[in-house]
């Protein structure tokens, strides 16, 4: 009898330490720095001064000293400190873009939320009209700021006018902000937390105007808050439009194209362990097709016995690469406009004309790897058979023949080059344009016989790469690609954002890239879906 008071004092003490694990555990997820992953996306209060026309907005809706916190929380403990150090390099390395010093500046006050648009479209010869929104955390730091910025200017000789407008009272004159030249000037302040900077009277008035009308700004638009609801969470909000598309985000072909059909590009950002998930929304002008993946798209992806550098999964590559007969072809079919450019470029950086050959006479699915060896493309034994292909080749001067290499059959395409070395100006030497090995009901096509000999006797899947492709959730995506560090790194190089954000960090951003995955599907009604997943070391 006298046991069991016992067992209940122990049983109660058990229960309330799982309690109180619980609840720290939940506080370390929802309300630490490992909180951002599951971040619920909103539209902050910015978001009703800026039309619902910018070409281009971004809202970062937490703290500016969270990022550094994320990343020292999950750093390995020997990198913790250089991973915190790097966020905040990020960090400062933008507001100085913007022309604020954060440390002198901004600290003391700047709360969880920021926000930069463009209200008028980038043009040559002249700068986009541009406004800054900082959230400030309490009442009075957003007024200290806007005096001592003002003061240091007119100090330095920057002519002031005060005046009102919609009832909120302006300060404008012809300052320069940190390090740049002297140019037009305006800020407000509303509801004493919420700065706006912009670059000019006009540009602020602007902002004002349009926060004063529902159906004109971002905070009451009805598809963008949908479309927030629909990606769910993230740290950062983006929307883009085709004025900006290229002079901004680095997507050539979308700029002043009357028969483009993308409407609205919605990002949201979202941190995912050590490395960054993107979950877009590409609003569309006109209804999407969906290009579901088929059975014999997961079979190629079961026979692939070949570790890779690369991995990519495509449905219907013939109809992406194809060229639209005219501008009704081109709207019809958004995955043309929007994906074919991409893919063209790169299967032109790819050893010789086969690839490409092969993707655009090849319906779908096909499965393109790349490793040390070379390109490896595979497709269903059907589509495309080598004779659909083969008067390309032989236009190119390559001229196909069969032959054995380790026992399996292959057919080799070649033509004869003059190479000619010392003592003997004309050597010949046979060329490769690439080679094609059957197995079971399935095509493989080769850079070289290595890469399929390789894939024949292979016993090892390309795990790393199919492991990305599962982390994006998307199985049924008719584009995946998953790609490893250097890949990657070598892709990001080349995308303007991503050379902005090295120029801003002060700091080369490619070694800590481990890999990258994406994909790309119809989101009902008139949007494509897009996922990615970039891993950082």
């Amino acid at each position: 009898m006298k046991a069991r008071p016992f067992l209940a004092v122990l049983l109660a003490l058990a229960l309330a330490l799982l309690g109180l694990g619980a609840g720290g555990w939940w506080l370390l997820l929802h309300r630490g720095p490992l909180g951002l992953q599951s971040r619920a996306l909103a539209l902050p209060l910015a978001a009703r001064f800026v039309p619902r026309t910018a070409p281009l907005s971004i809202h970062w809706l937490v703290g500016p000293d969270q990022p550094a916190a994320y990343a020292r929380a999950v750093a390995p403990p020997r990198q913790r400190r250089a991973a915190a150090a790097a966020a905040d390099r990020l960090r400062d390395g933008a507001f100085a873009a913007a022309g604020l010093d954060y440390a002198t500046e901004l600290a003391p006050w700047l709360g969880g939320q920021s926000s930069f648009a463009l209200l008028t479209p980038p043009e040559q010869g002249g700068e986009p009209g541009w406004v800054l929104a900082l959230r400030s955390r309490d009442s009075e730091g957003a007024r200290r700021f806007l005096q001592r910025f003002w003061q240091t200017r007119s100090l330095a000789g920057t002519g002031l006018q005060i005046s009102s407008y919609r009832g909120m009272g302006l300060i404008s004159g012809s300052g320069a902000l940190l390090g740049q030249e002297p140019q037009p000037l305006a800020t407000a302040l509303i509801n004493d937390d919420l700065v706006l900077i912009a670059s000019g009277r006009g540009v602020l008035e602007q902002a004002l105007d349009v926060s004063q009308i529902d159906e004109l700004n971002q905070a009451a638009s009805l598809p963008l808050q949908q479309a927030v609801a629909r990606l769910g969470n993230g740290v950062a909000l983006l929307t883009a439009r085709p004025a900006a598309m290229e002079a901004w985000l680095g997507l050539p072909g979308l700029t002043n194209n009357a028969e483009a059909p993308l409407v609205e590009l919605v990002a949201a950002l979202v941190p995912a362990g050590q490395g960054l998930r993107l979950d877009a929304l590409a609003q569309l002008s006109t209804p999407v097709a969906p290009l579901s993946s088929s059975a014999a798209a997961e079979q190629l992806l079961q026979q692939l016995h070949l570790p890779s550098t690369s991995l990519a999964l495509l449905q219907n590559p013939a109809q992406l690469l194809a060229p639209p007969t005219d501008g009704a072809a081109a709207q019809s079919n958004p995955w043309r406009m929007l994906l074919g450019p991409l893919l063209a470029q790169a299967l032109e950086r790819e050893t010789g004309p086969l690839p490409a050959l092969v993707a655009g006479a090849d319906p779908g699915p096909l499965l393109w790897s790349t490793q040390s060896d070379g390109w490896l493309l595979g497709s269903r034994v059907d589509q495309p058979t080598p004779e659909l292909i083969e008067p390309a080749l032989e236009a190119s001067g390559f001229s196909g023949a069969p032959l054995l290499s380790k026992g399996q059959p292959l057919q080799a395409w070649t033509r004869l080059q003059s190479t000619p070395v010392r003592g003997n100006p004309d050597q010949l030497q046979a060329q490769l344009a690439g080679a094609r090995a059957v197995e079971n009901d399935l095509a493989w096509w080769g850079q070289g016989l290595a890469v399929l000999n390789r894939q024949q006797e292979g016993r090892q899947q390309p795990r790393e790469r199919l492991a990305q492709l599962q982390d994006l959730a998307t199985p049924k995506a008719p584009f995946q690609w998953a790609m490893d560090g250097p890949t990657a790194s070598a892709l990001l190089s080349r995308w303007q954002p991503w050379r902005l954000l090295t120029s801003l960090s002060s700091t080369p951003l490619a070694a800590p890239v481990q890999g990258a995955a994406l994909s790309l599907e119809a989101d009902a009604p008139q949007a494509l879906r897009l996922r990615a997943r970039l891993q950082l070391g």
